[in-house]
């Protein structure tokens, strides 16, 4: 089902088994394999788990009540035995029943934190496991929800997943943006659908008081990215009066932001036509110049070189060059390129800003990258700024590595 404007649905509240601690299957954990699940954890990883016969017959992304080697309750999680992360935590009381009810409670608990976050409902209102909720991704644009399933417990639970949001939040839609390649690894297909409501189109959202516009149809992820939002805001303060170029402009993000600053020219470039025709929208909303440019990155910043041009602020915010831990030589050359064709276009004094979405690049080894890409322009400067993501993207204590993005800002000599 696609959903461009006009397209609408509703979704069944059926063929979902209803959950209860007496009927729920069992998995058992090895002898001596509970320990990091008791400290917090909230992984339990396929080699943890006794798999036998039984383990293995029980249907991907189902409930399982787990129990260590002498029998003692641990908790309820989403299970599937296909899966290297085979155990996702839901709650470490084990009698807990998981239904809407249960989820309306994590949606709310999610809700009271943003609303304390953010005076207006644009954020990111779920992130996984910092939320409770394991493996989904809800992203709010007021009155209407982008969300991702990408386990197979999040997809199996997704008409109480519906109901809860719409007794939560009662949405004018919910769109299904299932494109990220981690739901094969759960053995999921893609999918980008309306479940439920109807979407008419576009839709616009506030940031640090500008309007964008996110389309949830063919944009990138879940239509925005509401995780720079904070290193968007520091950047415009540094763009009054002065000329700034947004690389990877995307919606316009940077950009629009920096020209409501007071920036004296503002260019944004990207190779999508799609991408740019919203920050022309945004543009036009703000009522503010913005200059965009189609074109690929590396060869515009080179273009631009070779043309003596010279800015205040460049930006430079990438989709992810590491998609696998195997991509890591050649994306961390990426960076190192990236930062330094961006470094030759600043002007003395100036600022660069850098990001990395991807999760696979450490953040030492990407501020190591950025450095030998100063070198190599023959540049250096000082960080002023080194951050990841917005609050709306908490991190779980337990999971660090999952805090994905780094972003630099440096003032050059």
């Amino acid at each position: 089902m696609d959903i461009r404007p006009g397209a609408s649905y509703s979704a069944p509240m059926t063929d979902i088994p209803i959950d209860s601690a007496a009927a729920r299957p069992q998995l058992r954990l090895a002898k001596g394999r509970s320990k990091r699940l008791r400290t917090g954890h909230p992984w339990v990883f396929s080699n943890e788990i006794e798999m036998d016969a039984a383990a293995k017959a029980l249907p991907p992304g189902g409930l399982a009540t787990l129990v260590d080697a002498g029998g003692e309750r641990l908790g309820v999680a989403t299970f599937n035995p296909h899966s290297l992360i085979a155990g996702r935590m839901l709650s470490r009381n084990s009698d807990d029943t998981v239904d809407a009810d249960f989820v309306a409670t994590r949606l709310r608990a999610a809700l009271a934190l943003r609303d304390t976050l953010f005076p207006r409902p644009f954020y990111r209102l779920v992130h996984s496991e910092a939320d409770g909720l394991p493996g989904l991704i809800i992203d709010r644009y007021g009155d209407v929800i982008a969300m991702q399933t990408n386990t197979a417990g999040m997809q199996s639970l997704l008409p109480r997943l519906l109901e809860a949001l719409e007794v939560v939040l009662a949405p004018r839609a919910v769109v299904l943006i299932n494109d990220s390649p981690v739901r094969r690894l759960e053995g999921l297909e893609p999918e980008t659908r309306v479940a439920a409501g109807a979407l008419d189109g576009p839709v616009e959202l506030e940031e640090n008081g500008a309007r964008f516009v996110a389309d949830l149809a063919d944009g990138q992820k879940t239509g925005w990215f509401f995780d720079q939002r904070d290193n968007r805001a520091f950047v415009a303060r540094l763009a009054k009066g002065r000329r700034v170029l947004d690389l990877y402009t995307y919606a316009g993000g940077f950009a629009i932001q920096a020209a409501l600053a007071g920036a004296t020219e503002t260019i944004a470039v990207d190779r999508s036509e799609l991408s740019l025709a919203l920050a022309d929208q945004a543009a036009r909303l703000n009522e503010v110049a913005v200059r965009t440019v189609r074109a690929e990155a590396f060869a515009e910043m080179a273009r631009l070189d070779l043309a003596g041009e010279r800015f205040g602020v460049v930006v430079t915010d990438p989709p992810a060059f590491v998609k696998s831990r195997k991509d890591l030589g050649a994306g961390a050359k990426g960076y190192r390129k990236m930062a330094r064709l961006a470094a030759a276009l600043v002007e003395p004094g100036g600022f660069l800003f850098c990001a990395s979405c991807s999760h696979h690049m450490p953040a030492e080894t990407f501020a190591e990258e950025i450095g030998h890409g100063l070198h190599l322009a023959g540049r250096s400067g000082r960080i002023l700024r080194s951050a990841g993501a917005g609050p709306d993207h908490p991190v779980h204590p337990h999971l660090p590595e999952s805090a994905y993005l780094k972003a630099l800002v440096l003032q050059l000599d």
